[in-house]
């Protein structure tokens, strides 16, 4: 039976993690990795501050704040552990980052932006349509207590677009605000919205002479996110690289 460790369980996503983990017949669940939650009750266990106990673990979903996560996961590369991260706001010089403190690790990394299903057909989708139109642009809206804009989801999109369209032709306007034309990520704009009542929703907008192409997704509910979690916790372990971005290597 695989054991499963979860940091920064005591957040949204990370006990969403807890239960997916708990629900598997052949997962087990724990220890569970909480700074300043130490000793609080969760799945019937008590979250844990001390980082060693998570050597205890095959594999670890990394759930943590942007500001921790690096310091975390140089912890659980000395300890050898596969690591699932779930943390946002991972964009090109932080993967690059990972891959250095994963160079020759017997473990495996996967760095995974999205883990809805829709939201990797998303991405795979627009990185297909980039080369056929001269401009794009990143709609990402998420709910209000979301720390980090723009998304991991975006900043991924827009890496892929990108490299699959390097001419990206920017919109000449002149902003009277400054941020109205939004943020540019590899040649692409991205603008992000935070508010109540929202998930996860993300939509691309390719334009070319006489057309447009919207390709979008949306979550409802985090539920979504379950069956990738599943998924990457089961197979990190058989990738072949070091460090992988990406749930689509593995769907």
């Amino acid at each position: 039976m695989m054991r499963v460790a979860v940091s920064g369980a005591r957040g949204r996503m990370g006990q969403l993690a807890c239960s997916v983990i708990d629900s598997a017949p052949d997962l087990l669940l724990g220890p569970l990795y909480a700074p300043g939650h130490g000793g609080e009750m969760l799945f019937d266990q008590a979250l844990i501050e001390d980082p060693a106990r998570v050597a205890d673990a095959d594999v670890v979903v990394e759930f943590s704040t942007p500001d921790s996560v690096m310091g975390n996961l140089a912890l659980w590369h000395d300890m050898g552990v596969h690591v699932v991260v779930g943390t946002s706001g991972f964009d090109a010089q932080r993967v690059e980052e990972v891959a250095g403190i994963w160079i020759d690790a017997i473990s495996r990394c996967l760095i995974v932006p999205n883990f809805a299903i829709g939201a990797i057909l998303m991405m795979r989708f627009s990185e297909m349509a980039a080369p056929y139109f001269p401009v794009a642009e990143i709609i990402e809206l998420h709910h209000d207590r979301k720390v980090d804009a723009p998304s991991g989801t975006a900043l991924s999109t827009a890496a892929r677009i990108g490299a699959a369209q390097p001419d990206q032709r920017r919109a000449g306007a002149s902003q009277t605000a400054s941020g109205a034309l939004g943020v540019d990520v590899d040649g692409v704009r991205i603008h992000s919205v935070r508010l109540p009542g929202l998930v996860a929703n993300q939509e691309v907008i390719f334009g070319g002479p006489g057309q447009t192409l919207t390709i979008r997704h949306d979550t409802t509910d985090r539920s979504a996110f379950g069956q990738g979690i599943e998924l990457a916790i089961r197979r990190v372990g058989s990738l072949s690289d070091p460090v992988t971005l990406g749930l689509d290597a593995l769907v």
